[in-house]
């Protein structure tokens, strides 16, 4: 995966349509995630696309989430917020400031509230996961 602060740059270099194409690249980057893990138990609550997260953790404690999406532009929406926390230790997610990272890309006036209206329950999965783990 690219950079946050690369992704920031382009996506503030482009227009709409653009934007959008680059979410939906972004969003082909993620790890695939198994048909069998795309449960109801991994479902992310109030998106308007299926969304699924599925979270790991590896040998040195880092958290890895795996997601998927039924939408491409949702999928790259998962992939943003993922370039926030991928591989970080539950502690180091927990003092990131996920929003504020995210506010840069103005997603909810660049997208439709339809598009949007499921990152707070992702982050918050997300915040629940690594404070279970710390």
């Amino acid at each position: 995966m690219t950079s946050l602060a690369d992704l920031q740059d382009e996506y503030e270099f482009l227009d709409g349509d653009e934007r959008y194409r680059l979410l939906i690249d972004l969003g082909r980057t993620l790890d695939p995630m198994p048909e069998a893990l795309k449960t109801d138990a991994t479902l992310v609550r109030g998106c308007s696309a299926s969304v699924w997260v599925y979270p790991t953790q590896r040998d040195d404690d880092s958290l890895h989430f795996l997601a998927d999406s039924n939408a491409a532009i949702t999928k790259g929406i998962i992939a943003l917020v993922l370039l926030t926390v991928q591989d970080r230790k539950p502690a180091a997610i927990l003092k990131t400031d996920i929003e504020a990272v995210l506010a840069p890309f103005d997603l909810k006036n660049q997208l439709s509230s339809n598009r949007t209206q499921g990152i707070p329950n992702m982050i918050a999965l997300i915040r629940e996961t690594a404070t279970r783990l710390l």
